[in-house]
C-alpha cells in the first residue's frame, strides 16, 4: 500500500497509540474528581498542556484542548464574533478557507454579521493589500488559513499579522491544521490571537485538537457546563487523547527538519514527472507552497474514476479535502483560482507524510501513468 492522502488523515504513530492505551487503562480517573485517581489524571492533563505549549513556544494557559480542527475553528470564530458583536459585526476571511470556516461564516451571516470573502490570485494566495482594503470601522476579526488544504498554497500570515498591528482592536485567527510541523509559524511573532490545530493531521488521534488563545484575547464559550478548560470548553476532558496529542506533536516536531527535506524532494520529483505527462495541469504553486501537497488535474478524466482506478494498484490519493470529497461539485478553491470547471472537476491531491519514500513516489507515478493511459484509451 502507498498512502498519499495524509492531508485527509495521518496514520497514528505506534508510540501515540501506546500512550493512549496506557493512560486509558491505568489513569482513567476523571481529572475533576477529588480523589487520587482524579489527581493523577489532572496531572497528566496539565503535563500534556505544558508539553504542547513548550513545542509551540507559548504559555500553558494559552492552550485549550478541543475535539479537532472543526471545533477549534468554530470556537475561535464564533467565540470572537459573539463576544464582540456590540463592537462590530464585520469579519474578513478568504474564498478558499476550509469548510469548517466557510460554514461558520455562512451561519454568522444568517445571524446578522457581515462577511467579506477575499479573492485569491491564480496561485490561491490572498493579497495583504486586499485584507487591509477590506478593513472597516466595524471589523472585529480576520480569519485566514496558513496552508490551503487542497493546493498547499502558503498564505502571507506574517505580513497580515504585521499589518494588523495598526488595528489593535481587530482579532486575528489562523487555521494551521495543514501547516503544523511542515510550515513554521511563530504565534507571537506572527501576531496571532487564535490558532487551530488537529491531532490527526500530525499522527495523533482523531477527535483531539488544540486552540491557542493569546493571553489577553477573549472568547465567548460555545460549550457550557462543568467549566472545564478554564470555563472555555466544558465537558470531561479526553485525558488519554490529549496525552497522545502531546506525544504526536513532540514526535512530529522532532522529525520535522529531516521530514520536510524528504517531502520536498519527493514533491519535486513528482512535479517533474507529472509535468511531463500529456494533459496534466499542476495547480500547486512552484514556490510558496507547503512541502507535502501536490494538486493537479487530468484533462478529460473525472477525478473519482481515476482515484478508484489508482486504488486497484494500492495507491491512495484524494480529490478535494476529505470533508468535501463526496460532494458532486468542482473544487471551490480551484474555481476561485480561475481554474476552468472541467479541470477543477478532474483534480487530484497527493499529500505526503514524513514516512513516505522516493521508492513509493516512483511506484505511485508508474501507477498514475498506467491508469491515465488506460482510462484515455477507454474514453476514446
Amino acid at each position: 500500500m502507498i498512502y498519499f492522502d495524509n492531508s485527509a488523515t495521518t496514520k497514528p504513530y505506534k508510540e501515540v497509540l501506546d500512550s493512549f492505551i496506557t493512560v486509558s487503562s491505568e489513569y482513567f480517573g476523571n481529572p475533576s474528581s477529588l480523589h487520587s485517581l482524579g489527581g493523577q489524571a489532572e496531572k497528566l492533563l496539565n503535563q500534556a498542556r505544558g508539553q504542547v505549549a513548550k513545542l509551540l513556544k507559548v504559555k500553558p494557559a494559552e492552550i485549550y484542548f478541543t475535539s479537532g480542527g472543526t471545533e477549534s475553528n468554530n470556537m475561535a470564530i464564533k467565540g470572537a464574533a459573539f463576544l464582540n458583536r456590540n463592537k462590530g459585526r464585520h469579519i474578513i476571511t478568504s474564498s478558499v478557507e476550509h469548510a469548517s470556516v466557510l460554514a461558520v461564516m455562512e451561519q454568522l451571516a444568517g445571524e446578522g454579521f457581515d462577511i467579506t470573502y477575499l479573492p485569491v490570485d491564480h496561485e490561491g494566495r490572498v493579497s495583504v493589500h486586499d485584507v487591509e482594503k477590506a478593513i472597516r470601522k466595524d471589523t472585529i476579526l480576520v480569519s485566514i488559513m496558513q496552508v490551503n488544504n487542497e493546493v498547499g498554497t502558503i498564505q502571507p500570515i506574517l505580513e497580515i499579522g504585521e499589518m494588523l498591528k495598526k488595528y489593535p482592536t481587530i482579532l486575528f485567527h489562523v487555521d494551521s491544521v495543514q501547516a503544523i510541523g511542515k510550515v513554521p509559524l511563530s504565534l507571537y511573532q506572527h501576531k496571532v490571537d487564535f490558532c487551530s490545530l488537529s491531532a490527526h493531521k500530525f499522527h495523533g488521534l482523531k477527535g483531539t485538537g488544540v486552540l491557542f488563545v493569546r493571553e489577553g484575547a477573549r472568547l465567548a464559550p460555545l460549550l457550557s457546563g462543568g467549566n472545564q478548560e478554564r470555563k472555555m470548553r466544558s465537558g470531561t476532558e479526553n485525558v488519554a487523547g490529549f496525552v497522545a496529542l502531546a506525544k504526536a506533536l513532540r514526535m512530529t516536531m522532532g522529525k520535522s527538519e529531516l521530514g520536510i527535506t524528504n517531502m520536498k524532494e519527493i514533491q519535486s520529483s513528482l512535479r517533474k514527472k507529472l509535468s511531463e505527462l500529456e494533459g496534466v495541469k499542476i495547480h500547486t504553486p512552484f514556490e510558496g507552497a507547503a512541502p507535502h501537497i501536490m494538486n493537479f488535474s487530468l484533462e478529460g478524466i473525472k477525478s473519482e474514476v481515476f482515484i478508484h482506478a489508482l486504488e486497484t494498484d494500492g495507491v491512495f490519493v484524494s480529490t478535494t479535502s476529505a470533508c468535501s470529497s463526496k460532494k458532486k461539485s468542482p473544487s471551490k478553491t480551484l474555481l476561485a483560482m480561475g481554474v476552468p470547471d472541467d479541470l477543477a472537476d478532474s483534480s487530484i491531491r497527493i499529500s505526503l507524510s514524513f514516512d513516505n519514500t522516493q521508492e513509493e513516489a516512483v511506484a505511485a507515478f508508474s501507477s498514475i501513468k498506467r491508469c491515465v493511459n488506460q482510462l484515455r484509451k477507454v474514453m476514446k
